[in-house]
């Protein structure tokens, strides 16, 4: 994350740059990197704005780059050298270099003289060229006006005091220099307005409106306006906060789950309880319509399975255009089979992993996601590629992509992300209180759309800081709206698996999860996977021990090659780090690299019972390894090598705050596939609990502020 201190170097300044706003770490850094500090320079005279150009450019000479940029570089260096502080690069950027040029504009702007110039001008050319967007006034005129076409700020929107009507949404600021307005406040039970958009060149998005309290139409808190677009050299508006229901009304699922509650306590997934929980598992997504995983065939024989040997999790997908085939049209049915498939896997033990799963963005680029309605492409070509190919060549896609990104309006008139939050709100209503969920993870392996090129081996700093990020907010409070506490599964963008480093700021929501994948797409034996595995799972590590959050692999495998499955693997348990493989079964999945998809698949077709040749038995026997499910304490390692697992724990819990008493016992799964003559034990600081040969290894500790297991096949 790039931090200022006092023995900065001026180089330093110069090339690190991020903008920091409600916690997060926002990326204009790798920008200025690029092409040193931007050279802050007027609009130059064109055809149709009568010469005028030239005359801004001299009314407003004396706010040129080279002075101001080198200017505000001295300033931020003197700041750091006290060193009483330590500094964001961002919010140097932000206060030495925009906050001066913004308030020497709109000093400007707001001048008697500057006024009657600027009107002279916009009169002369026939054009809004120059001004700020005035205020939303009520009801009939809620939303703020556009900024000038070269220079000023968005209008702010209405703020509510009707029920039921939203804050009007912030003015743009249309030029390349300006920030965006604030969105209003909502009504009793109505959203916040949207925040306007940045200058395309230098500005801030205005912030989204507060929703205001009180149950909406759907008897669901409303939510909080999404920010305003950043420019280039810019930042990215804040999420308005949801609203709250009034007292006594609720809206919760019926809390039927039967396992203890997950939360998170520094990196580790813990329950309840207050023990550390380890995940493994497979990933369940049924692709094509109507997208439930039932109409695989999936039901109780394979949970039982799955139960059977060990594993606890497994990713559930859920696919938009299933859900909400039309605008703020939910399909009922369709939510209560995920349910039902939540419920079942609940019923043997199994964490559910609620996964808003898209491959491709939608069906209209051959892929699986967003429904019709939020699809827009702008005309741009949109030519039949296989997957992979179709992310990464296929305009339309990209162009959907960006659309999606900018919040552009749906039919319906809201933006395409803030339908989704709503979306993602309904979801989370659904199942709050139902324990059996660990998490919900807000989106698949989202692509940068036409922005993917412009990646380098740097990563995407203005994406992931600038547009990901922001889109991970808006999404976490519209889950938080109506569940404070199951955790939160957030992925980098879709170039992370390359083993291309994130940008990802700082997500504003308690009990999050870094989800990644790591795929062995070219295993090359001696010399390892392309791309490096290793890379991979210490690019997620870094971003989750610098957030203080758990990292989760939430895909790797899509193989019946075993290295390919096994080097992730061991990568994850080296680093602590829970699992769900890519799949349980290859039915529906129409976007795979798998050759043939079924070789992906630990059961082959789940309408047929799970034993004999429908099982992938060669992929069971490197999933099914022993671990620590439930851990009385803190793990410090674990392994399985060469048939032997050795696992060692301290007692002191997970947050720092004390210990477990003696006694304490820590769950650890063995499956009989690895060990099927029986198993011995060896324990220090701990004694068995369990029978002999059990599938779950019971230790309970001794009172010792460590304890060592290790288990090998019987008789060795």
């Amino acid at each position: 994350m790039g931090w200022l201190t006092s023995g900065s170097t001026r180089a330093e300044v110069e090339l690190i740059f991020r903008t920091r706003r409600r916690s997060r770490a926002v990326g204009v850094g790798a920008v200025f990197a690029a092409f040193g500090v931007a050279m802050f320079s007027p609009p130059t005279a064109r055809a149709d704005d009568f010469g005028l150009g030239d005359l801004i450019s001299d009314l407003i000479s004396s706010a040129s780059s080279a002075e101001v940029g080198s200017q505000a570089v001295d300033q931020a260096l003197a700041a750091t050298a006290s060193g009483a502080e330590t500094f964001s690069a961002a919010g140097l950027f932000q206060q030495y270099i925009y906050d001066p040029l913004h308030a020497s504009v709109e000093s400007w702007i707001n001048s008697s003289f500057g006024e009657q110039v600027d009107n002279a001008l916009n009169t002369a050319s026939g054009q809004f060229l120059i001004g700020n967007g005035a205020d939303g006034t009520g009801q009939l005129d809620p939303n703020g006006g556009d900024g000038g076409l070269w220079f000023g700020d968005g209008g702010n929107g209405w703020d509510s005091n009707e029920p039921g009507f939203a804050g009007g949404s912030g003015g743009d600021a249309v030029g390349f220099f300006g920030s965006g307005g604030e969105g209003g406040m909502g009504g009793a039970g109505a959203a916040g307005g949207a925040g306007g958009d940045a200058g395309s060149l230098f500005g801030i998005g205005g912030d989204g409106g507060n929703a205001g309290d009180g149950a909406t139409a759907a008897g669901l808190p409303a939510l909080g306006g999404a920010g305003g677009n950043a420019g280039v050299f810019g930042e990215h508006g804040a999420v308005g906060d949801f609203g709250t229901l009034p007292a006594g009304l609720t809206q919760t699922a019926d809390p039927d789950g039967s396992l203890l509650s997950l939360g998170t306590s520094g990196s580790f997934l813990t329950n309840s309880d207050g023990q550390v929980v380890i995940l493994h598992g497979l990933n369940e997504v049924y692709k094509i319509a109507p997208g439930d995983p039932l109409a695989s065939g999936f039901n109780d024989d394979d949970a039982a399975f799955l139960a059977e040997n060990g594993f606890n999790a497994v990713r559930v997908g859920v696919i938009w255009s299933d859900l909400e085939p039309e605008p703020g049209v939910f399909d009922t049915s369709y939510l209560n089979s995920i349910e039902q498939t939540v419920q079942t896997l609940g019923n043997h033990g199994i964490y559910s992993i609620i996964d808003f799963h898209q491959d491709a963005y939608s069906t209209a680029f051959g892929g699986e996601g967003a429904p019709d309605w939020a699809v827009q492409t702008d005309g741009a070509a949109n030519p039949s590629l296989p997957f992979p190919y179709n992310i990464f060549f296929n305009p339309a896609e990209q162009q959907a992509w960006d659309s999606f990104w900018s919040n552009a309006d749906a039919p319906n008139g809201l933006g395409l992300e803030d339908n989704y939050s709503q979306m993602l709100e309904y979801v989370a209503n659904a199942f709050n209180g139902n324990s059996n969920v660990a998490g919900f993870e807000l989106m698949n392996e989202p692509s940068p759309g036409s922005s993917t090129f412009l990646s380098t081996l740097f990563g995407s700093p203005f994406f992931d800081s600038q547009q990901l990020t922001p889109f991970y907010d808006q999404g976490s409070d519209a889950i938080r709206a109506v569940d404070p506490t199951t955790p939160i599964f957030f992925e980098p963008n879709l170039l992370s698996n390359a083993g291309l480093p994130t940008d990802l700021g700082h997500v504003d929501a308690t009990n999050t999860v870094l989800s990644f994948h790591d795929y062995c797409e070219f295993d090359l034996g001696p010399l390892g996977c392309i791309p490096g595995v290793s890379a991979v799972v210490g690019n997620a590590e870094a971003y989750a021990e610098a957030q203080g959050i758990p990292a989760f692999m939430t895909e790797f495998g899509a193989s019946s090659d075993q290295t390919a499955i096994a080097a992730p693997m061991q990568g994850a348990d080296g680093n602590l780090i829970g699992w769900t493989e890519w799949a349980y079964s290859s039915q529906g999945d129409i976007t795979t690299s798998a050759s043939p998809p079924s070789s992906e698949s630990l059961v082959f077709n789940p309408e047929l019972p799970p034993t004999g040749t429908n099982v992938n038995i060669a992929n069971l026997d490197t999933l099914a390894e022993p671990y620590p499910q439930l851990v009385s304490g803190t793990p410090d390692s674990y392994s399985f090598d060469n048939g032997t697992f050795q696992f060692s724990y301290s007692t002191a819990e997970p947050d720092g705050l004390g210990s477990f008493p003696a006694g304490s016992q820590t769950t650890i799964s063995v499956p009989s596939v690895e060990f099927p003559d029986g198993y011995q034990v060896s324990v220090t600081g701990g004694e068995v609990m369990s029978a002999p040969n059990a599938a779950e290894l019971v230790i309970a500790s001794s009172g010792a502020s460590s304890v060592t297991v290790t288990v090998s096949a019987a008789g060795t």
